[in-house]
């Protein structure tokens, strides 16, 4: 029985919250990670272009290269709900994992680099090649990334999401291992200790989720109900290449923010302090983050739609609430400036920035049960339009600011992100309503 089969018994608030709390403090854990990178490279030699290197330049090449692979958590989430479905969805991860490979090794071990990240990007000079170095060291991410978040779909799907959580905390673990020998070292560069830390923690994870998949596939997903009608390639492709296109451009925008920060006034602080300033609020999204599988497993059990939105109003509060304790209190200043190692005119521009993006964490968590919903009923196609919308804002509001030229960069990426999130979330709204209509007539029909 997987989790989304329908029960007679309406969808209760603790099945909710059993579900959700293990995949909030997975992406919690995983919003540690870059955070926890950054204040390690930060009591290395040269913080401030090895930060900027690894955080501002490698990090934001590599995601783009592996965006593709990202949404592979939600389609096989929602996807492989029988062996069929998983051996279709399996062979699309080995061929995608194959693919993207090859092209980070040509983009990371060929003058490609220069023509993306000079031509592109255009970063401080002395920030290109340690940023390269990083590039070359993680090569191995991106196939890990893809085996892990196709196995843990099926994971959620068939109520296992704790172990989620204990890999990812396995990850960390295995991040601070090689981040503490490099640390001790002290004559290793940050950013080749960083991206060792990255790809050592990702291994682990993928590892640790392969074996922990096995009795799952062996015991449920081999045994479960075939799902009509069955999927199709066409089926599978007109599902997930909107998922795909919209992590490219939502990944899009990290290299146009460092273009931008590259071309606006303080430009070596503002990359530098990006990092560690979006790390912080990555951490305060990360429960809402988690709530998309949620929606999507969850939404076609009896009374879901009126037990979810209201799960979906407290998590609202919950994150913006803490958005404005980490704001007020010296919670801030003690992140920036002990825990990250920032020195203090950056820990002053990196609270500025906080506050500008204050509202993004409780805007993630509409996003999220917004976006639950359409790919629920697979009309993903709007999530797609929304990312097109977020991306175009943020883009605007850089150039506006590039224009100017007045505006410290820091400042002027946390605002248009903050505007860009609210428009991603006024129109995921919008495309939503027919697909919590829906939901409602299946709850009835269960």
């Amino acid at each position: 029985m997987t989790v989304a089969a329908s029960s007679p018994a309406p969808l209760s608030t603790r099945r909710i919250w059993q579900t959700w709390w293990p995949l909030a403090a997975s992406w919690l854990l995983m919003a540690v990670e870059l955070p926890l990178q950054s204040a390690f490279v930060a009591r290395l030699a040269n913080p401030e272009i090895n930060l900027a290197a690894f955080g501002s330049v490698a990090m934001p090449v590599m995601l783009i290269i592996g965006a593709p692979i990202i949404m592979l958590l939600t389609a096989s989430t929602a996807l492989c709900k029988d062996w069929d479905s998983y051996l279709k969805v399996r062979r699309f991860t080995l061929r995608s994992a194959a693919l993207l490979t090859t092209l980070h090794v040509l983009v990371a071990f060929t003058p490609i680099y220069y023509l993306v990240v000079s031509g592109l990007i255009g970063p401080p000079q002395e920030v290109i090649e340690p940023a390269r170095v990083g590039l070359m060291i993680m090569t191995p991410w991106l196939a890990s990334i893809a085996f892990r978040r196709f196995n843990q779909g099926v994971l959620i799907r068939f109520g296992h999401s704790r172990a989620v959580g204990q890999g990812t905390l396995i990850r960390l673990v295995a991040n601070v291992v090689v981040l503490t020998t490099g640390y001790l070292a002290g004559t290793v560069p940050g950013v080749v200790v960083a991206a060792s830390a990255l790809v050592a923690g990702g291994i682990s994870e993928a590892i640790f989720i392969g074996r922990r998949v096995r009795p799952v596939l062996r015991h449920q997903l081999r045994w479960a109900k075939p799902v009509e009608p069955a999927l199709t390639f066409r089926a599978f492709t007109r599902f997930y290449i909107p998922l795909a296109l919209t992590q490219m451009m939502a990944l899009f925008i990290e290299p146009v923010v460092s273009a931008a920060l590259s071309r606006l006034p303080n430009p070596l602080a503002s990359l530098a302090a990006w990092p560690i300033l979006f790390g912080l609020i990555f951490m305060m999204q990360s429960p809402a983050v988690a709530y998309v599988e949620v929606v999507v497993a969850l939404l076609e059990q009896p009374d879901a739609r009126n037990r979810l939105r209201r799960f979906t109003t407290g998590l609202v509060a919950l994150t913006f609430f803490v958005s404005v304790i980490v704001c007020v209190t010296p919670l801030s200043a003690f992140w920036f400036g002990r825990v990250s190692a920032l020195a203090p005119p950056l820990v002053e521009m990196a609270q500025r920035g906080l506050w500008i993006g204050l509202p993004i964490a409780a805007l993630t968590a509409l996003c999220s049960w917004y976006q639950g919903a359409v790919v629920h009923i697979r009309h993903t196609r709007s999530i797609t339009e929304a990312v097109a919308i977020y991306m175009l804002t943020i883009a605007a509001i850089l150039g506006a600011g590039v224009a100017w030229g007045r505006v410290t960069g820091l400042y002027v990426g946390a605002a248009a992100f903050s505007v860009g999130f609210a428009c991603q979330a006024s129109w995921l709204w919008w495309r939503s309503r027919p697909a919590l209509r829906i939901a409602v007539v299946e709850g009835e029909n269960t």
